[in-house]
């Protein structure tokens, strides 16, 4: 009798963990047809958060500014953003198709010419003399030295080719972004209350407090790494147009790059200024460039300004996190890496503090009271 009730539980055993594995395998398959459904959708929709989360304080003064008519604020700002990111876009393009047109139209009839360089193009260190020679040589015979850089210049036009393609799906991602963060903005309040809900599940009571947090972060990143690229694209985007260098716009747009991507500034404006020092004056040369060393070496007193204001984690845990994350996941790595180091910082933290509430309990007992125990034995 006690073999056979064995035998059923043995079977039952076995029958209910074969069901609990094909359960738990339909579920692993649902979600992982769920992540490839998604994934697609996976770069706009972090943006989106970034974007919802960097403009709320501003989205809030509009919509109170409007009465409380969140549909109508959202829609407002998705149509001005969108308008914000593809204007100065179209005009970029447009510009530089252009300027391949005029190009293309002067080789063709000859009318393109290069003036000839200054005997100080020569002084320039290193460089100096190999640069005198072949700008020499292009400024006498164009076509001449066009033929010669043939092969390097196949291979440029390929990469500009490939990096407009890659710019132009950006701008869609981004277009879309914006979109899915005015749909966010819209329904603000239910977001929350689901990102409340996420948090709770995996860190408990702690959830609120990280998803503050978190929102903190990306805003305080946006300010500090977003906003001083933009503000050192604009200073050197007015110091190339001040002293004329031809292309200001689209230099200033590669400082902007640049500045975003955590780059020095100078790597674009070391090469103009050593051609503003070839065209102009010497005082104005020297000034642009005591200029460009300072909008290059600037952000080092904008991002303790901008950057961790409002967040009640250390400017260097951030400023490591954007870093680190930009180097492992690209722009997107500015913020999540900052919001993910923050997390574990204050996780850390958390975790301190507990060790130090929990050390008074072991503790070495006060002296007297031993003192008052042994007189008392």
């Amino acid at each position: 009798m006690k073999n056979t009730d064995s035998a059923v539980n043995n079977r039952n055993f076995i029958g209910y963990s074969l069901e609990s594995a094909i359960s738990i395998g339909l579920i692993a398959l649902l979600v992982w047809w769920c992540f490839l459904i998604f994934r697609p959708f996976l770069i706009p929709v972090l943006w989106a958060i970034i974007i919802a989360n960097a403009v709320y304080p501003f989205y809030r003064k509009l919509e109170n500014g409007l009465g409380g008519r969140s549909k109508l604020t959202a829609a407002l700002f998705t149509l001005a953003a969108i308008a914000l990111l593809m204007v100065p876009t179209v005009m970029l393009f447009g510009s530089l198709i252009d300027g391949i047109k005029e190009l293309s139209a002067g080789l063709k009839n000859g009318t393109l010419t290069i003036p000839p360089p200054t005997d100080s193009v020569a002084t320039w260190p290193v460089i100096g003399e190999s640069v005198h020679k072949f700008w020499h040589s292009a400024s006498v015979n164009l076509q001449a030295t066009l033929l010669r850089i043939g092969p390097q210049l196949k291979e440029i036009a390929g990469g500009l080719l490939s990096s407009g393609a890659g710019l132009a799906l950006g701008v869609i991602q981004f277009v879309i972004s914006i979109m899915i963060a005015g749909v966010f903005l819209a329904k603000a309040k239910d977001c929350h209350t689901i990102s409340i809900k996420i948090f709770r599940s995996f860190a408990g009571e702690r959830g609120a407090e990280l998803v503050d947090l978190s929102s903190a972060t990306i805003r305080s990143v946006a300010q500090g790494v977003l906003g001083v690229a933009i503000i050192q694209s604009l200073l050197a985007g007015v110091g190339m147009l001040i002293v004329g260098v031809p292309g200001a716009g689209f230099w200033t747009f590669l400082v902007l790059l640049l500045a975003v991507v955590q780059l020095p500034p100078i790597l674009v404006l070391g090469p103009v200024i050593f051609y503003v020092f070839s065209v102009s004056s010497q005082t104005a040369a020297v000034v642009f460039a005591i200029w460009g060393v300072f909008v290059s070496i600037s952000d080092s007193f904008l991002k303790p300004l901008l950057l961790g204001r409002g967040v009640p984690v250390p400017m260097l845990v951030i400023l490591i996190g954007a870093i680190g994350g930009m180097m492992l996941s690209g722009i997107i790595g500015l913020f999540v890496g900052a919001v993910v180091l923050s997390f574990g910082f204050k996780l850390f933290q958390a975790w301190l503090d507990k060790e130090v509430q929990a050390e008074p309990e072991t503790m070495v007992p006060d002296p007297s009271s031993v003192r008052e125990s042994d007189e008392k034995k």
